[in-house]
């Protein structure tokens, strides 16, 4: 992570001070990297320059509206799953039309309210998500424009709550029925046909799995054009992994070099939804130790993050790096690292090889991706705080939730009168 390092042995954020901000803003507390967030999404921006298409950043990842500002205004389109997502991108100053809708569960609400929008386009995943697509467009007197996400039966050999393109998952359209479902979807009123969508899965480290697709997916353009149905765009989704730990992915000019081989004679846009690979290692989430509890058999760091503000360890058994933020000179032990929560799967991290004191401020890495956007409030804990560095200032893009912001819209009984 080159925009966080250690500068007279303490942690930065490009020329911050993480002592200084956990100091100012509290802790725990995300903290994120502009000039990371601008290079790892220009990596994908200047790949991708000489062919049509655009990158649709994954908003899932990390939706703070001053992020998704930052993007926008440096050209990205975005990929949403919700309305509220959709509504982030509208705030935040992304355009709608530059903006993919996925997603398998879109409500009919929804559909006309993001083609009130003029949303650029829909990932369909269903044929009874199109049917449902061309009744709303049909009465609302607009067309959607339409691309359906097939799955290609691709093992991803990623995780498997994170592997989404095999015929076991529950996204896109079997890609043997994908003809058929495309006849009909050029067929329906309201209705019209632009692309085909394919996402496999998220943090693959081999390009393999994604040009297996793309070559299953060209033979389905290819099937199509023979039928008389003309597609404008192929989108490969997200799913380019980063490094947590000892992953070697592979760089992003190296895949698009290669899909840009393969697409080479064919008059079709080429769409990117990354999210993982420009957010992950832009962040830290920012934590302090509140008791060191070393037993017979376990070495427990607890510090005040916990699952809820970071559920990936649990979730996924993800690895993260942790890093003292101030480090002293001290014997390594090997510790736990563990937050305040009522379960025993709260852990942020296991078996670390550190020098730990009270008090000591903690920086777990790579977590601008699926750290706070998976954040709850469970156990009744507001949720962290976020801070944007930019250089040498460090902008507060997220206040720290308080006890009125828990209990916003809950009501007591009232009482009967006798």
């Amino acid at each position: 992570m080159p925009h966080f390092n250690y500068r007279n042995n303490t942690l930065l954020a490009e020329r911050c001070s993480l002592e200084d901000i956990a100091t100012e803003f509290g802790t725990p507390c995300y903290v994120y990297s502009k000039a990371a967030f601008t290079e790892h999404y220009l990596s994908y921006q200047r790949a991708l320059s000489d062919v049509k298409g655009n990158i649709c950043y994954a908003v899932k990842a990390n939706s703070n509206l001053a992020i998704l500002q930052l993007l926008a205004k440096l050209g990205a389109g975005f990929d949403i799953v919700s309305k509220g997502e959709l509504q982030r991108v509208i705030a935040a100053g992304g355009d709608p039309q530059k903006t993919l809708f996925s997603g398998v569960g879109k409500t009919p609400e929804e559909m006309a309210f993001a083609l009130e929008k003029q949303v650029g386009c829909f990932n369909v995943e269903s044929s009874e998500e199109l049917l449902a697509l061309s009744e709303v467009a049909r009465a609302a007197g607009k067309t959607a424009a339409v691309s359906l996400r097939v799955n290609p039966d691709v093992d991803a050999k990623t995780h498997p709550y994170i592997s989404t393109g095999l015929k076991d998952n529950k996204f896109g359209i079997d890609i043997n029925l994908a003809v058929e479902v495309y006849q009909k979807a050029h067929d329906l009123p309201g209705i019209e046909v632009v692309g085909v969508d394919c996402h496999i899965g998220s943090q693959l480290t081999q390009l393999e799995p994604f040009l297996d697709a793309l070559e299953r997916i060209l033979m389905l353009v290819d099937k199509l054009h023979d039928l008389g149905i003309e597609l404008q765009h192929i989108d490969l989704g997200g799913g380019l992994g980063v490094t947590y730990n000892d992953e070697k992915p592979p760089a992003v000019t190296d895949y698009l070099n290669r899909v840009k081989q393969r697409l080479a004679g064919r008059n079709l846009s080429l769409f990117l939804e990354p999210g993982r690979s420009i957010a992950a290692n832009a962040g830290v989430l920012l934590t302090q130790v509140i008791y060191l509890k070393p037993t017979a058999h376990k070495n427990f760091a607890v510090v005040d993050a916990a699952m809820n503000d970071n559920i990936r360890p649990a979730l996924y058994q993800a690895w993260q790096k942790v890093q003292v933020v101030s480090p002293k000179s001290g014997k390594n032990r090997q510790w736990d690292i563990v937050g305040p929560v009522c379960e025993t799967g709260d852990f942020l991290a296991k078996n670390r090889e550190l020098s730990l004191a009270q008090g000591d401020r903690l920086a777990l890495m790579s977590s601008g991706a699926y750290g706070f956007a998976m954040s709850s409030n469970y156990n009744s804990r507001g949720r962290a705080a976020e801070v944007l560095v930019d250089g040498d200032r460090a902008h507060l893009i997220r206040e720290r939730e308080s006890f009125t912001d828990l209990i916003r819209g809950e009501h007591l009984l009232k009482e009967a009168a006798d």
